[in-house]
């Protein structure tokens, strides 16, 4: 296992934590899922964060 999976997994895991039930739980379940999946990628190297932030930065100024 990659730090993505144990990342992901340990966010749903504290999203269903965090929530335990109806759709509001949903969401935060995603939320911490979308977060454990950024954070697990950033990890592995898989994400760049400065080109992000590049990117966004470029297409401000358009």
């Amino acid at each position: 296992m990659n730090a993505t999976t144990i990342c992901l997994a340990i966010g749903i895991a504290l999203g269903f934590a965090a929530a335990f039930g109806g759709f509001g739980a949903f969401l935060i379940v995603l939320v911490f899922a979308a977060l454990g999946l950024v954070v697990g990628r950033w990890l592995d190297g898989e994400l760049d964060l400065a080109g992000l932030v590049r990117s966004a930065q470029a297409k401000g100024r358009r």
